[in-house]
């Protein structure tokens, strides 16, 4: 080890761009108001509970990785499990003053921390640098697939500057040698008793289901009297240049029943809308709606590229529809300009740069589907392993194809 007296270590390059891009799409389609403010997280968990369970596929091979790597630096190997797996992101406004991460009784279980950056310092934000109270190197300045990875504990007291603009995204995993912890076994309990949604031929099966209204309302404290702020999926949408309606026999907004909370009458069938047109294909929900938008912005370049068959139904915006349309904007999106300041960011700019259509957009729905049912698939295979072991793991493609095949 370096520098015993602060065992840390970082690691260039360890994901590739296109993982990184994926799982900013998975973040920015399905988090909720995180831990501090102005923070928002997504949990495995989460995922699992909003039936988007295949969704955690992607961080099987980096949960290994990462475990692997923490073992053979800090010397403990097969001894650590994955305490916690997480994407947080940092938005304007949001810092964390000088603390380690076993501070709190709670938490003391943690050993080792990786954070991974998925976004660069600079390009998609500004602030948010990294640094440690001691030790080098003292400061790191995130970019886009580097890791660093140091002991949880007082050698490794650090903060993180506020944003300034944009927003940081960074996967982060805490891991621990007490297997009381082992977030594994917790995650593999969570998909058995929910006996997942999924099945391997069943039609539309990964379409997201709700969590509770307030997990997505901001700011949090605002959640009850829903009297400002707004809700992050509607916010989200708002910032790519959409909009949302909903269609002509649930159109009556003012009369829908908001006893349940504001946010649940999101859970409605809706379309989408851009400028003055409105795309003809209803969504089952809001979180339909938000992560095939969000798909579009990952793989828009690649859909623009293509050639595109499907009939694409698209209609002008009649002027009771506009009014809809902003009623529904003032319900979801009261504090436009707060909004704006969290989601409005360098990296949605330049989103809005690539040029837009319809037809494009349209694959980007049958491409999202496909995504989801490969991923899907590929999850029901691996849960009969992971029951097995009691372990998350990459199962060897071959095994996954040939029971795909039968």
């Amino acid at each position: 080890m370096a520098n015993p007296e602060h065992p840390r270590f970082i690691i260039s390059n360890f994901l590739s761009l296109d993982i990184c891009k994926e799982l900013e799409f998975i973040h920015k389609s399905c988090s909720t108001v995180g831990y501090r403010q102005n923070v928002f997280s997504t949990t495995l968990s989460h995922l699992i509970a909003t039936n988007s369970a295949h969704l955690i596929m992607p961080f099987v091979p980096i949960r290994e990785r990462l475990k692997e790597q923490a073992e053979e630096f800090f010397g403990c190997e097969f001894e650590l499990f994955v305490e916690f797996t997480g994407l947080i992101s940092w938005s304007r406004g949001a810092s964390i003053g000088w603390h380690s991460d076993d501070n709190r009784p709670y938490l003391k279980q943690r050993d080792f921390a990786a954070v991974c950056y998925l976004n660069t310092y600079g390009e998609d934000f500004k602030g948010g640098l990294f640094h440690f109270q001691d030790g080098e190197p003292p400061t790191v300045a995130p970019m886009v697939g580097d890791v660093v990875m140091y002991t949880a504990d007082s050698r490794n007291i650090h903060s993180v500057d506020e944003i300034t603009d944009g927003e940081r995204l960074t996967l982060t995993l805490w891991f621990s040698r007490d297997g009381s912890h082992d977030e594994d076994a917790k995650l593999i309990s969570f998909l058995s008793q929910r006996q997942l949604h999924l099945s391997v031929h069943g039609p539309h099966s990964f379409l997201p289901l709700s969590a509770s209204s307030k997990m997505y309302w901001f700011p949090p404290e605002q959640a009850l009297s829903y009297e400002s702020g707004f809700d992050i999926c509607f916010a989200r949408i708002q910032a790519l240049g959409y909009g949302l309606y909903f269609p002509q026999d649930k159109n009556c907004f003012s009369a829908l029943d908001l006893s349940n909370g504001l946010s649940e009458t999101l859970m409605e069938p809706l379309r989408l809308t851009r400028k003055v047109e409105l795309f003809d294909e209803e969504f089952v929900n809001i979180l339909h709606v938000l992560q095939v938008v969000q798909f579009y912005s990952w793989k828009a370049s690649e859909l623009q590229k293509s050639e595109h068959e499907e009939k694409i139904n698209v209609l002008p915006l009649t002027q009771s529809q506009r009014e809809e349309l902003n009623r529904l904007k003032r319900a979801f999106l009261k504090d436009e300009q707060l909004a704006e300041t969290l989601f409005s960011s360098m990296a949605v700019d330049r989103c809005k740069q690539n040029p837009f259509n319809w037809a494009s957009f349209s694959a980007a729905v049958t491409a999202w589907e496909a995504y989801c049912d490969k991923l899907g698939k590929e999850m029901l295979i691996s849960l009969t392993h992971w029951r097995t072991h009691q372990s998350i793991f990459s199962v060897p493609s071959s095994d996954i194809e040939e029971e795909i095949e039968t």
